[in-house]
């Protein structure tokens, strides 16, 4: 699991590196219509380069293949875990149980009818609170309540990375129409695009890959004295901090935008390293180091040690170059509406030196 929530051990982050190989967000890509109609269906084997192409309806992403028929019409997708799931081809009542389902559907244009609290937080995510007014909350982070699912009414749920069998076997008592949308391994890009294909918007959730691209490869132009600037991703943690790397989501933001990572940082994968004690502090240094934190026990740590000499002697403390940012945005998977924050962020904090 990456950098910032539900983590995975070594171990087990190799074991889901290995079972993702071919890509789970792939799966989800994969759809074919099924509205009763004798259309062919497309091949559950397709890459996902073929799917995420958009624009050809092949691969039942763009309402080909009867998936909207006159009586609503169904469409099965495969979702991130491999499981062949009927949805409706135009869903109307949807239900996010991540923040990064909630971003993805915003995104496209979608309100929906229940979302659940922010990561590390009591309420949705400031940054995407006016989108969400008078949007019942159904629960927090993964944890929904199902009283409260029940009262949306939903005919799709969006369940994120949810890997416990129980709740996803009640959610599918609810509406059968639950995806898992993410893998731990899955880059974000990667799961936006199956998102968008579940809600039938693949070729919408492609321009938006697209917009994006643009716009970051543009803010990193205009980054004067800082363009390739090496940046420290830190999260800091009650047991010390982690930083993040290459592939989560915001290193990922870094790269588009033509930033590098310390060398020490300079690792693939989109997870986080172990938290680090002061002997090994100085593998959070870089050009710039950009902080976050999640809890008030985190942001207890992080205050104990700035004091400390071997914080007060790194070189981004040194030059003034420790920028701190909201770690329910930067600490995410991560979306489309997220990156903008984090290009926002890196503009205004590199854009002026």
């Amino acid at each position: 699991m990456p950098f910032a929530r539900r983590p995975l051990s070594p171990v087990r982050r190799r074991a889901a590196q290995a079972l993702a190989v071919t890509g789970a967000a792939a799966l989800l890509l994969t759809g074919c219509g099924s509205s009763g109609t004798s259309g062919p269906s497309s091949s559950a084997s397709s890459p996902a380069g073929d799917a995420a192409g958009g624009g050809n309806g092949t691969n039942g992403t763009n309402g080909t293949n009867g998936t909207n028929g006159a009586n609503g019409g169904k469409r099965t997708v495969k979702d991130a875990t491999g499981k062949a799931v009927e949805v409706p081809a135009e869903p109307k009542r949807i239900v996010t149980l991540t923040q990064e389902d909630l971003d993805a559907v915003l995104a496209l244009g979608v309100k929906p009818v229940g979302i659940t609290n922010g990561q590390g937080l009591n309420e949705p995510p400031a940054y995407l609170k006016d989108k969400v007014q008078g949007v019942p909350v159904v629960g927090n982070l993964l944890q929904p309540v199902m009283d409260k699912v029940i009262a949306a009414k939903p005919d799709l749920i969006l369940a994120g990375d949810m890997q416990d069998e129980q709740m996803l076997k009640q959610l599918r008592e609810i509406t059968p129409a639950t995806l898992v949308t993410m893998a731990p391994t899955d880059d974000w890009k990667l799961a936006f695009k199956g998102i968008g294909n579940a809600v039938n918007k693949l070729d919408q959730a492609s321009k938006v890959i697209g917009d994006y691209e643009a716009r970051a490869a543009k803010a990193g132009g205009e980054l004067t004295k800082n363009t390739g600037a090496a940046v420290s991703i830190v999260r800091w943690n009650p047991t010390g901090p982690s930083w993040m790397e290459k592939k989560q989501f915001a290193s990922g933001v870094a790269l588009d935008m033509g930033l590098t990572r310390p060398a020490a940082q300079d690792k693939d994968g989109n997870a986080h390293s172990p938290a680090l004690s002061l002997e090994k502090l100085s593998e959070i240094d870089g050009d710039w180091l950009f902080l976050s934190t999640l809890t008030d026990d985190g942001r207890s740590a992080l205050k104990d040690v700035q004091s400390k000499p071997a914080y007060q002697e790194l070189a981004a403390v040194r030059n003034n170059h420790v920028v701190t940012v909201d770690g329910s945005v930067w600490s995410t998977r991560g979306g489309p509406l997220a990156a903008d924050v984090v290009i926002g962020d890196f503009g205004k904090a590199l854009g002026g030196n």
